[in-house]
């Protein structure tokens, strides 16, 4: 198994943001574990990603100014607009987007599984049609178990190694939910 190469490894609350760049814009966010060690921004991409991190976290508001190029097909990018277009603190169903972007709820936790560029792609905005948080988000590496709240095992979506100390990425979209101002059950 090759391992990822970032140019930047950066703390927060919730996990280490593995970022990939390639000079120009963003190719990669990935969610890795508390106990990754950080790695100073090598380049000027994933310096600007550090600043708007610290910003996020000060301010959810705040938009994203990063370049992007996450690939990934037309399809899924509709579907990342749609992701981008719902306002920190509310949320969507897979449904509700499904509608937006005219396909199948199935479809779009697909490309939600496929974004390589989480939080700033906010797929943690995107919840099941009983308001359950579900599984989600792209993290680094082939799948693996994710272990999410609860300690019930399940299978990693597509897109990646889910490994989270403690809970798992279920605690992750928890918090950024929360951050944002997210209301639980109203």
């Amino acid at each position: 198994m090759m391992q990822a190469t970032y140019t930047a490894k950066l703390r927060t609350p919730f996990a280490v943001l593995g970022v990939q760049s390639n000079g120009h814009a963003v190719t990669r966010l990935a969610y890795l574990p508390l106990a990754e060690r950080a790695l100073a921004p090598t380049d000027k991409v994933t310096e600007q990603v550090a600043r708007d991190v610290e910003r996020y976290l000060a301010d959810p508001e705040i938009r994203f100014t990063v370049p992007l190029a996450p690939g990934g097909t037309a399809f899924q990018h509709r579907v990342w607009a749609a992701l981008s277009a719902i306002p920190p603190g509310e949320s969507r169903t897979y449904g509700e987007v499904a509608r937006m972007v005219r396909t199948a709820a199935r479809a779009v936790g697909q490309a939600c599984g496929a974004n390589r560029i989480a939080l700033i792609v906010p797929c943690h905005r995107v919840v099941g049609g009983s308001g359950s948080l579900g599984g989600f988000m792209g993290a680094a590496g082939p799948p693996q178990s994710a272990r999410p709240l609860g300690g019930e095992r399940r299978a990693a979506p597509l897109g990646g190694e889910l490994t989270f100390e403690p809970g798992g990425p279920i605690d992750i979209k928890r918090w950024l939910l929360k951050h944002e101002g997210y209301r639980f059950g109203a």
